[in-house]
């Protein structure tokens, strides 16, 4: 198996290889989440999802995608944590903004100053930076207040791998 080491990353992921093809690698993946997790969780296909327990929700909150791919050494599970598909949207809705605004900022500010008038429209792009830098503050100061649900949910990952595939060590910590 091999981890990524991701501290720090807006979406932490890692990646375990395991020695069956992908199709296979989910049936056994779905047959031990069925006997051994407690907690809620979806399969389809080659996707699945491990999901922090909904009494337990908070807005920082993490759910863990897994996807299984074929690869040249057997199965790739590629597995990512990420924020509850609401707050990820909002978080790229105001990601897009800030970058329009300090696009448009910046051209704004530049057409202002051709036409001699005083370039405020520049203050856009500071303002969008700032914005985006606060954004990834922010999914740090989350990812540390959910670090007990993300270790959690990788603990549930990782005994779910061994028991479809015994004898499979466990990964590195996230």
């Amino acid at each position: 198996m091999e981890a990524n080491d991701a501290k720090g990353v807006l979406r932490p992921r890692f990646t375990v290889v395991l020695p069956a093809n992908s199709d296979e690698t989910m049936e056994r993946f779905r047959a031990a989440l069925d006997e051994i997790d407690p907690g809620p969780s979806a399969s389809a296909g080659n996707h699945a999802e491990l999901r922090v327990p909904v009494e337990e929700y908070r807005v920082w909150s993490p759910y863990l995608s897994c996807q299984a791919n074929d690869s040249a050494w057997g199965c790739e599970i590629h597995a990512r944590f990420s924020p509850r598909p609401e707050i990820w949207t909002l978080v790229m809705f105001i990601y897009f903004f800030m970058v329009f605004l300090g696009l448009f900022g910046a051209s704004f500010g530049y057409v202002q100053m051709m036409v001699d008038q005083t370039p405020w429209g520049f203050w856009g792009l500071p303002i969008g930076v700032v914005v985006i830098l606060l954004l990834h503050g922010s999914s740090v100061v989350g990812q540390r207040l959910s670090s007990d649900q993300m270790e959690r949910l990788k603990a549930r990952f990782d005994a779910v791998i061994y028991r479809a595939f015994p004898g499979t060590p466990e990964t590195s910590d996230i």
